[in-house]
This record gives C-alpha cells, sequence and structure tokens, in this order.
C-alpha cells in the first residue's frame, strides 16, 4: 500500500501525520505483532520499511534497527468500542499481560478512563501500547 492512499489533498489546512518509523530489533514480527493485536494486516515492503496502515491515515513504518538497543516509546491507539474485547482477547490467546496502567502496575485489568476502557502492553521490543476507546479529555 503506499503512503499517498490516504493522503489529503493538498494544500492541508492542518497538519495531519502521515506516518512514522517504529524502530524494532525484528521488523516482522512486531509489525505482525501488532497487525494481529489491532485486526490489522502487515502492508509489502517499502524501502526498509515494513508498514502496518492504521486505516485512518497514518502508518506505522516498522524499521529494524540491530546497531544498538531499541530505545521504547509509547503509542496509543484509539479503537471501536466494539473491537476492544475482541483485542483484549487477542492479546490473551498471544500470552500477553495487559495492565490498567501505563506504569504496568495493575496486570490482567483494563482502565475506564474518560467513560472508555483502555489497556497498556509491551510490543516485542518493549514499546509501550496502549489501546483506548475514548480520547483522552484534555486541559
Amino acid at each position: 500500500m503506499s503512503h499517498t492512499q490516504h493522503t489529503p489533498a493538498l494544500p492541508a489546512t492542518v497538519a495531519h501525520l502521515d506516518h512514522t518509523a517504529v524502530y524494532a530489533s525484528d521488523r516482522r514480527l512486531s509489525a505482525e505483532f501488532l497487525a494481529a493485536v489491532l485486526g490489522l494486516e502487515v502492508g509489502a515492503p517499502f524501502g526498509p520499511f515494513l508498514p502496518v496502515d492504521l486505516g485512518n491515515g497514518v502508518t506505522l513504518d516498522y524499521y529494524e534497527k540491530t546497531d544498538e538497543p531499541i530505545q521504547p516509546q509509547h503509542y496509543a491507539f484509539l479503537v471501536p468500542e466494539q473491537q476492544f474485547d475482541a483485542m483484549v482477547s487477542r492479546l490473551e490467546k498471544l500470552g500477553v499481560t495487559y495492565y490498567a496502567d501505563p506504569s504496568h502496575t495493575e496486570p490482567g485489568r483494563v482502565n475506564d478512563l474518560f467513560g472508555g476502557r483502555g489497556a497498556y502492553f509491551d510490543d516485542p521490543d518493549g514499546h509501550n501500547m496502549e489501546i483506548m476507546t475514548r480520547p483522552y479529555v484534555r486541559p
């Protein structure tokens, strides 16, 4: 899938995140892990990147980095309420512990922030992933 498929017509009136690189020690393993949890597909390689198209115009481009340890980042995904339980079930089937909090002190639980539900889990490289059904209410 090309990066231009979901690009809004130019000129844009606001800045939209189009894609970001996600460092991984094994790009295929990490891309397939996230795609499996979120119920998405891994796209065809794009140069050194292996994309996971999130379906909202944003692509995560997994990039294999083997010359130094991966520095964990945080990625949060706003997901449909009706798909949340299936995502948690997929985590359980994969043997991945999920947590109600970003510090990973409440295993096997989900939170109810802002009237929705959310959970945190690590990907194969320790990136702190979050699924949530309601966006954060910011001051």
